[in-house]
């Protein structure tokens, strides 16, 4: 594997069996970014097509690039990161190798032009590379490494096994949008406990959805699947009704909702959603995910 300088925040080295045959990839960046010359969308779908291939793969990307991570980088640095990698890819790596260097090293690295072009040196330093966001950056970097090593080696496959059968999330989805940070806290929640993931779809047949509801949906569904996760999707009236029912029937131990959007009145005449699933469901825990993210 060709030897490269660390250029940017704390990254990842995912690392597919032994390294045998190296598909060799020009940068993090462009695992990450549209290939518009390749019949995939994505170049980390061309890993994955190699990796099927029989072929060994070695890669790297940065920790602001973890699809799960994304409402909470933008909460850190006020950047919306647009390229992702679903987390599967990193919890499927037989290796895991964190490059490690302190937000004094990088800056220095970013002065010195190692980086980027000199006309983007101060922009850099004033957005993204700012000290807080780098620290910030470098731990969530290695709680993530910590994270996996736990499962990896403190866990056996009983135990996996187990944790599976009895730890199940389920994260309820509307057509608003704050959907997708419920996806994604609901993903983490699921990683942390070793559980399997449910995002669950109340379709009233009544109301029709617009084209960009429909496309919502189809991208909660996408996002789902592509954090290993069930996508359920079911007509009905009462969305409690189907919720309770389903909570039940798939024996889900934790559900992720996102804050109520009813007005005091509404609340105050049909009550809130969340206080009627308390007393629906009283053995299931309930994660209540606030609709605004303040940015910092």
């Amino acid at each position: 594997m060709k030897q490269r300088e660390a250029q940017h925040l704390p990254e990842f080295c995912w690392v597919t069996h032994s390294l045998h045959v190296t598909y060799d990839i020009p940068s993090a960046l462009e695992v990450l970014s549209v290939n518009q010359r390749h019949e995939y969308e994505k170049r980390y779908r061309a890993v994955e097509q190699t990796l099927t291939a029989g072929i060994d793969v070695s890669s790297t990307v940065n920790i602001q690039h973890l699809e799960s991570l994304n409402d909470l980088v933008l909460q850190i640095s006020g950047v919306v990161v647009r390229e992702g990698i679903p987390d599967r890819l990193l919890d499927e790596a037989d290796e895991v190798v964190v490059v490690d260097v302190t937000p004094e090293t990088l800056e220095e690295r970013l002065i010195e032009g190692k980086i980027y072009a000199p006309e983007k040196i101060d922009q850099a330093l004033q957005n993204f590379f700012q000290r807080r966001n780098l620290i910030a950056l470098r731990e969530l970097a290695l709680r993530e490494v910590a994270d996996n090593i736990e499962e990896n080696n403190g866990t056996t496959v009983a135990e996996k096994r187990h944790c599976n059968i009895h730890e199940r999330v389920m994260v309820c989805l509307s057509t608003y949008s704050n959907s997708i940070r419920l996806l994604r806290r609901g993903a983490r929640t699921a990683s942390y406990m070793n559980a399997k993931l449910y995002a669950l779809f109340v379709d009233n047949p009544e109301q029709f959805l617009t084209k960009a509801e429909s496309l919502h949906v189809e991208t909660c569904e996408k996002l789902c699947r592509e954090f290993g996760g069930e996508f359920l999707r079911v007509e009905g009236h009462d969305p409690l009704s189907k919720i309770t029912e389903i909570a039940q029937r798939e024996r889900i131990t934790q559900i992720v909702v996102g804050e109520t959007h009813r007005s005091r009145w509404e609340l105050f005449i049909k009550g809130s959603i969340v206080q009627r699933l308390m007393r629906s469901l009283p053995d299931i825990d309930l994660h209540i995910i606030a609709t605004q993210q303040p940015l910092t």
